[in-house]
C-alpha cells in the first residue's frame, strides 16, 4: 500500500475542491491512502472516503520555522509517508516542503498557474482564455507521482428527494456579491414558484436573511441556525438546487451533488474555480464586460468604481435558470 501525505490548509472552496479529486484518485488506484492535512474545521468534508485519513490540525500551534519543523516530524513519524503532496504552495508549506525534502522526502508541488492568473486578470487583456480547472491541478501533482487519475466532473447526487432551492447571496469579498436589492429580488421572484431556503454565517447577514424570511412567503432562513459543517451538507444534499456567489457554498453544492446555478462578478470561472461538477450553462454573469475578471478572489477594489459585473447583471438571467 503507498501512501501519501497531503496538505493543503485553505481557503474553504480550495481545500472543498480537494474531496472529488482525492474520491476519484482513490477509487482508481486501489492500492493508495491519502493521509489529508488541514485545519480541523474541515473534517466533516472528507469524511466516508475509503483509505483516506483525516488529520486535522490547529494552525496557530505551528507558527514560525521550528512549530513547523516540529509538524513536519510529527506527520513523518505517524504517517511515514511514501510520497508528500504540497497541494497549496504557500510560505508555510514551502516551509514543511524544504524540510521533508531535507529528510529525504520526495515532495510534488502544484503548479497553480500564477503567471497564467495574473495575465487573465489584467484588464487590458482582451483575449480572455480558459485555464486549467483547479482540480486538475491538484491532480497533476498526483499524476506527477506516477498515479493513473482520469476526474469524471460529474455530481454525485446523495439524496433520492429533492425539493426547494437554496439561496446564499453573500460571499466574502464584495466583488463577488450581487446589489442587495438584486438578491432580494431573486428571492421574492423565485418563492412564488418554489420554497427558499436562505444560507449565510456572518451576523448581519443572519439578520438580514431573517428578515427576508418574514417578509416573503415560502421562505426560511438556515442562517445563523448553529448548523455543523455536516449537517449543512446533509440539508444542501436534499435541494432541488442551490444559488450561490462564486463562493464557498458554490463549493459545498458539488461536495453535496446538487446542482449550483452559481453567479460571477468580478472573478470568472476561467480561473479554475468553478464547482466541481457543475455546468458552465448554469454560470450567470456579464459577459461583455472587458475588464472581467480584474482579480482570481474578488479581492479588489473595482477598476472602474461602478462594479459594473455586479449592478448590470439582470435578475431575469438567474430566475430564467431556476425556471427552465
Amino acid at each position: 500500500m503507498t501512501r501519501i501525505l497531503a496538505y493543503r490548509f485553505s481557503a474553504f472552496g480550495d481545500v472543498a475542491m480537494c474531496v472529488p479529486v482525492f474520491r476519484e484518485i482513490l477509487e482508481q488506484n486501489p492500492d493508495l491512502e491519502i493521509v489529508m492535512v488541514t485545519k480541523n474545521f474541515f473534517r466533516d468534508m472528507f469524511e466516508g472516503i475509503p483509505r483516506l485519513t483525516f488529520k486535522g490540525i490547529n494552525l496557530k500551534e505551528y507558527s514560525g520555522f521550528f512549530k513547523l519543523r516540529k509538524l513536519a516530524h510529527e506527520l513523518t513519524e505517524e504517517y511515514q509517508p511514501d510520497y508528500v503532496t504540497d497541494l497549496h504552495d504557500v510560505i508555510r508549506t514551502k516551509i514543511l516542503d524544504k524540510v521533508l525534502k531535507f529528510n529525504q522526502y520526495k515532495v510534488f508541488v502544484i503548479d497553480k498557474g500564477k503567471s497564467e492568473k495574473e495575465h487573465l486578470t489584467d484588464i487590458w487583456n482582451l483575449d480572455k482564455k480558459q485555464l486549467k480547472r483547479t482540480v486538475e491541478r491538484y491532480a497533476d501533482v498526483f499524476r506527477n507521482i506516477g498515479m493513473e487519475v482520469q476526474l469524471s466532473h460529474q455530481l454525485r447526487p446523495s439524496a433520492e428527494k429533492k425539493e426547494g432551492v437554496g439561496f446564499a447571496p453573500f460571499a466574502q469579498h464584495a466583488g463577488k456579491v450581487l446589489p442587495v436589492e438584486k438578491s432580494f429580488e431573486v428571492a421574492r421572484l423565485i418563492s412564488r414558484h418554489k420554497k427558499i431556503y436562505f444560507f449565510g454565517g456572518g451576523k448581519e447577514e443572519v439578520e438580514m436573511l431573517q428578515k427576508w424570511a418574514e417578509e416573503l412567503p415560502n421562505t426560511v432562513s438556515l442562517a445563523g441556525k448553529q448548523l455543523s459543517l455536516r449537517e449543512e451538507l446533509e440539508r444542501i444534499s436534499r435541494l432541488e438546487l442551490m444559488i450561490s456567489m462564486d463562493s464557498a457554498n458554490m463549493h459545498l453544492a458539488s461536495l453535496a451533488g446538487t446542482r449550483c446555478i452559481s453567479v460571477w462578478g468580478a472573478t470568472h470561472h476561467f480561473a479554475g474555480f468553478l464547482g466541481y461538477g457543475q455546468r458552465e450553462e448554469d454560470i450567470v454573469q456579464v459577459k461583455d464586460l472587458t475588464c472581467r475578471p480584474c482579480s482570481v478572489f474578488g479581492d479588489k477594489e473595482c477598476f472602474r468604481g461602478d462594479w459594473a459585473c455586479l449592478h448590470e447583471l439582470e435578475v431575469q438571467q438567474i430566475i430564467e435558470r431556476v425556471l427552465k
